[in-house]
Protein backbone atom coordinates (compact mmCIF):
# COMPACT_ATOMS: atom_id res chain seq x y z
CA UNK A 1 0.00 0.00 0.00
CA UNK A 2 1.30 3.43 -1.12
CA UNK A 3 2.14 6.18 1.54
CA UNK A 4 -0.78 8.32 3.39
CA UNK A 5 -1.07 10.64 5.44
CA UNK A 6 -1.82 9.74 9.45
CA UNK A 7 -4.17 7.42 9.83
CA UNK A 8 -4.24 8.38 13.77
CA UNK A 9 -7.78 10.25 13.78
CA UNK A 10 -9.68 6.75 11.99
CA UNK A 11 -10.70 3.71 13.40
CA UNK A 12 -11.68 0.40 11.18
CA UNK A 13 -14.03 -1.74 13.30
CA UNK A 14 -14.81 -5.39 12.16
CA UNK A 15 -18.54 -6.64 12.93
CA UNK A 16 -19.57 -10.10 13.30
CA UNK A 17 -20.04 -11.01 9.21
CA UNK A 18 -16.74 -11.06 7.71
CA UNK A 19 -14.01 -11.02 9.66
CA UNK A 20 -11.64 -12.02 7.79
CA UNK A 21 -12.39 -10.00 5.37
CA UNK A 22 -11.85 -6.96 7.91
CA UNK A 23 -9.15 -8.00 9.21
CA UNK A 24 -7.41 -7.98 5.66
CA UNK A 25 -8.27 -4.87 5.40
CA UNK A 26 -6.53 -3.31 8.23
CA UNK A 27 -3.76 -5.46 7.54
CA UNK A 28 -3.51 -3.53 4.03
CA UNK A 29 -3.96 0.07 5.65
CA UNK A 30 -1.03 -0.74 8.37
CA UNK A 31 -3.19 -0.18 11.82
CA UNK A 32 -4.84 -1.93 14.17
CA UNK A 33 -8.54 -3.61 14.10
CA UNK A 34 -11.13 -1.01 16.64
CA UNK A 35 -11.94 -2.70 19.11
CA UNK A 36 -15.59 -3.48 20.35
CA UNK A 37 -17.31 -6.52 21.81
CA UNK A 38 -20.86 -7.76 20.15
CA UNK A 39 -22.79 -9.82 22.52
CA UNK A 40 -26.24 -11.53 22.83
CA UNK A 41 -28.83 -10.88 26.09
CA UNK A 42 -30.49 -14.13 26.86
CA UNK A 43 -33.28 -13.03 24.31
CA UNK A 44 -31.47 -12.75 21.50
CA UNK A 45 -31.39 -8.71 21.63
CA UNK A 46 -27.99 -7.51 20.12
CA UNK A 47 -25.50 -5.92 22.88
CA UNK A 48 -22.85 -3.99 21.90
CA UNK A 49 -19.88 -2.03 23.35
CA UNK A 50 -16.87 -0.08 21.56
CA UNK A 51 -13.84 -0.55 24.00
CA UNK A 52 -11.91 2.61 23.09
CA UNK A 53 -11.94 6.06 22.80
CA UNK A 54 -13.30 7.41 18.94
CA UNK A 55 -14.60 11.15 19.87
CA UNK A 56 -13.51 13.10 16.84
CA UNK A 57 -12.37 10.26 15.18
CA UNK A 58 -13.62 8.66 11.45
CA UNK A 59 -14.68 5.31 11.97
CA UNK A 60 -15.16 2.89 9.27
CA UNK A 61 -17.43 -0.37 10.21
CA UNK A 62 -16.92 -3.40 7.78
CA UNK A 63 -20.17 -5.28 7.44
CA UNK A 64 -21.77 -6.95 4.96
CA UNK A 65 -25.51 -8.39 4.80
CA UNK A 66 -26.46 -11.74 4.28
CA UNK A 67 -26.80 -14.86 5.75
CA UNK A 68 -28.75 -13.80 8.39
CA UNK A 69 -28.74 -10.54 6.53
CA UNK A 70 -31.61 -9.58 8.89
CA UNK A 71 -29.27 -10.22 12.24
CA UNK A 72 -26.17 -8.04 10.55
CA UNK A 73 -28.06 -5.41 9.28
CA UNK A 74 -29.47 -4.54 12.96
CA UNK A 75 -25.87 -5.38 14.40
CA UNK A 76 -24.84 -2.61 11.43
CA UNK A 77 -27.44 -0.15 12.85
CA UNK A 78 -26.94 -0.81 16.30
CA UNK A 79 -23.12 -0.13 15.90
CA UNK A 80 -23.32 2.98 14.24
CA UNK A 81 -25.88 4.42 16.53
CA UNK A 82 -23.46 3.03 19.38
CA UNK A 83 -20.75 5.47 16.88
CA UNK A 84 -23.27 8.53 17.03
CA UNK A 85 -23.35 8.59 21.05
CA UNK A 86 -20.10 8.08 21.32
CA UNK A 87 -19.05 11.65 19.39
CA UNK A 88 -17.67 10.22 15.73
CA UNK A 89 -16.82 12.18 13.57
CA UNK A 90 -17.87 10.78 10.69
CA UNK A 91 -19.24 7.19 10.68
CA UNK A 92 -18.51 5.07 7.01
CA UNK A 93 -20.57 1.90 6.12
CA UNK A 94 -18.21 -0.48 4.52
CA UNK A 95 -20.52 -2.94 2.81
CA UNK A 96 -19.09 -5.20 0.39
CA UNK A 97 -22.49 -6.70 -0.10
CA UNK A 98 -25.51 -4.47 0.54
CA UNK A 99 -28.42 -6.82 0.74
CA UNK A 100 -32.36 -6.06 0.13
CA UNK A 101 -30.87 -4.30 -3.29
CA UNK A 102 -33.34 -6.50 -5.53
CA UNK A 103 -36.19 -4.80 -4.58
CA UNK A 104 -35.35 -1.35 -6.21
CA UNK A 105 -38.45 -0.71 -7.52
CA UNK A 106 -42.44 -1.60 -7.24
CA UNK A 107 -42.50 -4.66 -9.83
CA UNK A 108 -46.01 -5.58 -8.81
CA UNK A 109 -48.83 -3.92 -7.00
CA UNK A 110 -48.60 -3.74 -3.24
CA UNK A 111 -44.92 -4.63 -3.18
CA UNK A 112 -42.39 -2.41 -1.23
CA UNK A 113 -38.99 -0.87 -2.46
CA UNK A 114 -36.86 -2.40 0.08
CA UNK A 115 -33.45 -1.07 -0.93
CA UNK A 116 -35.04 2.49 -0.14
CA UNK A 117 -35.87 1.62 3.41
CA UNK A 118 -32.75 -0.01 4.20
CA UNK A 119 -31.21 3.20 3.13
CA UNK A 120 -33.26 5.27 5.18
CA UNK A 121 -32.69 3.42 8.33
CA UNK A 122 -28.96 3.27 7.31
CA UNK A 123 -29.27 7.51 7.05
CA UNK A 124 -31.12 7.68 10.07
CA UNK A 125 -29.14 5.69 12.47
CA UNK A 126 -26.58 8.63 11.73
CA UNK A 127 -23.97 6.91 8.87
CA UNK A 128 -21.94 9.33 6.80
CA UNK A 129 -20.75 7.40 3.98
CA UNK A 130 -21.63 4.37 2.07
CA UNK A 131 -18.95 2.00 0.32
CA UNK A 132 -20.14 -0.69 -1.90
CA UNK A 133 -19.30 -2.84 -4.32
CA UNK A 134 -21.31 -4.46 -7.34
CA UNK A 135 -24.58 -3.11 -6.14
CA UNK A 136 -27.56 -5.36 -8.08
CA UNK A 137 -29.39 -2.24 -9.03
CA UNK A 138 -26.96 0.90 -9.65
CA UNK A 139 -30.22 3.16 -9.35
CA UNK A 140 -29.71 2.18 -5.27
CA UNK A 141 -26.90 5.07 -5.05
CA UNK A 142 -29.61 7.44 -5.63
CA UNK A 143 -31.63 6.21 -2.89
CA UNK A 144 -29.27 7.98 -0.24
CA UNK A 145 -28.74 11.76 0.53
CA UNK A 146 -25.47 11.03 2.01
CA UNK A 147 -22.34 9.95 -0.45
CA UNK A 148 -22.46 6.31 -2.10
CA UNK A 149 -19.00 5.30 -3.73
CA UNK A 150 -19.46 1.84 -5.34
CA UNK A 151 -16.78 -0.01 -6.48
CA UNK A 152 -16.44 -2.74 -9.01
CA UNK A 153 -14.75 -6.25 -9.56
CA UNK A 154 -14.57 -6.56 -12.93
CA UNK A 155 -10.91 -4.98 -12.97
CA UNK A 156 -10.04 -7.93 -10.56
CA UNK A 157 -12.28 -10.42 -12.24
CA UNK A 158 -10.91 -9.87 -15.69
CA UNK A 159 -7.25 -9.60 -14.48
CA UNK A 160 -7.59 -13.41 -13.05
CA UNK A 161 -8.78 -14.75 -16.37
CA UNK A 162 -6.18 -12.63 -18.60
CA UNK A 163 -3.65 -14.70 -16.08
CA UNK A 164 -4.86 -17.84 -17.03
CA UNK A 165 -4.11 -16.83 -20.89
CA UNK A 166 -7.36 -18.54 -22.49
CA UNK A 167 -7.92 -18.61 -26.08
CA UNK A 168 -11.40 -18.53 -27.90
CA UNK A 169 -13.09 -16.56 -25.44
CA UNK A 170 -16.50 -15.49 -25.50
CA UNK A 171 -18.24 -13.51 -22.45
CA UNK A 172 -21.80 -14.32 -21.90
CA UNK A 173 -24.66 -12.44 -20.02
CA UNK A 174 -26.83 -14.80 -18.58
CA UNK A 175 -30.08 -12.54 -19.33
CA UNK A 176 -31.06 -9.60 -20.15
CA UNK A 177 -30.46 -7.33 -17.70
CA UNK A 178 -26.43 -8.14 -17.59
CA UNK A 179 -25.43 -7.07 -21.10
CA UNK A 180 -23.75 -3.90 -19.66
CA UNK A 181 -21.47 -5.75 -17.15
CA UNK A 182 -20.67 -8.52 -19.48
CA UNK A 183 -19.88 -5.71 -21.95
CA UNK A 184 -17.16 -4.56 -19.94
CA UNK A 185 -15.55 -7.86 -19.20
CA UNK A 186 -15.26 -8.16 -22.75
CA UNK A 187 -14.16 -4.89 -23.77
CA UNK A 188 -10.94 -5.86 -20.96
CA UNK A 189 -10.70 -9.31 -22.90
CA UNK A 190 -11.06 -8.28 -26.05
CA UNK A 191 -13.83 -10.47 -26.78
CA UNK A 192 -17.30 -10.97 -27.98
CA UNK A 193 -20.32 -11.27 -26.14
CA UNK A 194 -23.27 -13.59 -25.97
CA UNK A 195 -26.65 -13.14 -24.14
CA UNK A 196 -29.02 -16.31 -22.91
CA UNK A 197 -32.51 -14.51 -23.88
CA UNK A 198 -34.19 -16.62 -21.05
CA UNK A 199 -38.32 -17.20 -21.54
CA UNK A 200 -39.38 -16.82 -17.62
CA UNK A 201 -42.41 -18.04 -18.49
CA UNK A 202 -41.66 -21.57 -18.80
CA UNK A 203 -40.71 -21.02 -14.92
CA UNK A 204 -37.29 -21.74 -13.38
CA UNK A 205 -36.59 -24.45 -15.64
CA UNK A 206 -35.89 -22.16 -18.57
CA UNK A 207 -33.24 -24.50 -20.46
CA UNK A 208 -36.58 -25.49 -23.02
CA UNK A 209 -37.27 -21.86 -24.05
CA UNK A 210 -33.43 -20.20 -24.12
CA UNK A 211 -31.92 -19.01 -27.05
CA UNK A 212 -28.35 -17.92 -27.41
CA UNK A 213 -27.31 -14.64 -29.73
CA UNK A 214 -24.00 -14.35 -30.39
CA UNK A 215 -21.52 -17.38 -31.44
CA UNK A 216 -20.83 -19.90 -28.44
CA UNK A 217 -19.64 -22.94 -30.19
CA UNK A 218 -16.00 -23.50 -30.38
CA UNK A 219 -15.60 -20.95 -27.55
CA UNK A 220 -14.97 -20.67 -23.89
CA UNK A 221 -17.63 -19.19 -22.58
CA UNK A 222 -17.20 -16.76 -19.51
CA UNK A 223 -20.68 -16.43 -17.53
CA UNK A 224 -20.55 -12.76 -15.30
CA UNK A 225 -23.53 -12.09 -13.19
CA UNK A 226 -23.06 -9.46 -10.09
CA UNK A 227 -24.63 -12.42 -7.60
CA UNK A 228 -24.60 -16.38 -7.54
CA UNK A 229 -27.48 -16.98 -4.88
CA UNK A 230 -29.22 -20.44 -5.63
CA UNK A 231 -27.06 -21.29 -9.03
CA UNK A 232 -29.92 -21.93 -10.51
CA UNK A 233 -29.05 -19.50 -13.66
CA UNK A 234 -25.62 -20.03 -13.83
CA UNK A 235 -25.88 -24.03 -13.69
CA UNK A 236 -28.72 -24.06 -16.44
CA UNK A 237 -27.06 -21.65 -18.52
CA UNK A 238 -23.74 -23.79 -18.78
CA UNK A 239 -25.70 -26.48 -19.62
CA UNK A 240 -27.32 -25.01 -22.85
CA UNK A 241 -23.87 -23.35 -23.64
CA UNK A 242 -22.28 -27.21 -23.59
CA UNK A 243 -25.20 -28.44 -25.51
CA UNK A 244 -25.09 -25.34 -28.54
CA UNK A 245 -21.31 -26.31 -29.25
CA UNK A 246 -18.91 -24.08 -26.03
CA UNK A 247 -15.71 -26.19 -25.33
CA UNK A 248 -15.37 -25.12 -21.72
CA UNK A 249 -17.90 -22.82 -19.39
CA UNK A 250 -16.39 -20.62 -16.48
CA UNK A 251 -18.63 -18.49 -14.19
CA UNK A 252 -17.53 -14.99 -12.21
CA UNK A 253 -19.14 -13.19 -9.96
CA UNK A 254 -18.63 -10.41 -7.15
CA UNK A 255 -21.18 -11.91 -4.56
CA UNK A 256 -21.09 -15.58 -3.83
CA UNK A 257 -24.09 -15.98 -1.76
CA UNK A 258 -24.74 -19.39 -2.87
CA UNK A 259 -28.00 -20.22 -0.76
CA UNK A 260 -28.15 -23.77 -0.09
CA UNK A 261 -28.34 -25.97 -2.22
CA UNK A 262 -25.64 -23.83 -4.32
CA UNK A 263 -22.74 -25.55 -3.78
CA UNK A 264 -24.03 -28.87 -4.55
CA UNK A 265 -25.34 -27.46 -7.61
CA UNK A 266 -22.22 -25.92 -9.21
CA UNK A 267 -20.12 -28.73 -7.80
CA UNK A 268 -21.96 -31.14 -10.13
CA UNK A 269 -22.54 -28.55 -13.06
CA UNK A 270 -20.62 -28.30 -16.09
CA UNK A 271 -18.99 -25.64 -15.21
CA UNK A 272 -15.03 -25.75 -15.00
CA UNK A 273 -14.57 -23.18 -12.87
CA UNK A 274 -16.34 -20.03 -10.77
CA UNK A 275 -14.27 -16.97 -10.18
CA UNK A 276 -15.65 -14.97 -7.40
CA UNK A 277 -14.37 -12.48 -4.46
CA UNK A 278 -14.95 -12.51 -0.58
CA UNK A 279 -17.39 -9.45 -0.49
CA UNK A 280 -19.19 -13.00 1.81
CA UNK A 281 -17.08 -15.07 4.01
CA UNK A 282 -17.80 -18.36 3.03
CA UNK A 283 -18.07 -20.94 5.29
CA UNK A 284 -16.18 -24.28 5.21
CA UNK A 285 -19.21 -26.50 3.66
CA UNK A 286 -19.28 -24.01 0.91
CA UNK A 287 -15.54 -23.65 0.00
CA UNK A 288 -15.38 -26.24 -2.91
CA UNK A 289 -13.31 -27.47 -5.55
CA UNK A 290 -14.75 -25.61 -8.23
CA UNK A 291 -14.81 -22.04 -6.56
CA UNK A 292 -12.02 -19.74 -6.52
CA UNK A 293 -12.07 -17.09 -4.46
CA UNK A 294 -10.18 -13.69 -5.02
CA UNK A 295 -9.69 -11.24 -2.47
CA UNK A 296 -11.37 -7.78 -2.94
CA UNK A 297 -9.76 -6.37 0.27
CA UNK A 298 -7.05 -4.47 -1.19
CA UNK A 299 -9.40 -2.34 -2.98
CA UNK A 300 -11.64 -1.39 -0.56
CA UNK A 301 -8.53 -0.72 1.61
CA UNK A 302 -7.14 1.64 -1.08
CA UNK A 303 -10.93 3.09 -1.29
CA UNK A 304 -10.87 3.75 2.52
CA UNK A 305 -7.80 5.48 2.37
CA UNK A 306 -8.69 7.81 -0.55
CA UNK A 307 -11.52 8.88 1.49
CA UNK A 308 -9.79 9.38 4.44
CA UNK A 309 -7.80 11.48 2.35
CA UNK A 310 -10.35 13.43 0.52
CA UNK A 311 -8.12 12.27 -2.49
CA UNK A 312 -10.33 11.60 -6.11
CA UNK A 313 -11.59 7.89 -6.02
CA UNK A 314 -12.25 8.32 -9.45
CA UNK A 315 -9.76 6.01 -10.77
CA UNK A 316 -10.72 2.99 -8.71
CA UNK A 317 -14.50 2.94 -10.69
Amino acid sequence: MSSYKSTSKMKVFSLNSNVPLATEIVKNIGIEMGKSSIKRFSDGEIQMNIEESIRGCDVYLVQTTAQPGNDYLMELLIMIDAMKRASAKTINCVIPYFGYSRQDRKARSREPITAKLIANLLETAGASRVITVDLHAPQVQGFFNIPVDQLLAIPILSKYFIEKQLEDVVVVAPENNGVVRARKLANILDAPIALIDRNRRSGSNFHDSTDIMGEVAGKRAIIIDDMVDTARTVTTASKVLIEKGAIEVYGCCTHPVLSDPAAKRIQESQIKELVTTNTLHLPESKKIEKITTLSIAPLLAEMIMKVQNNESVSTLF
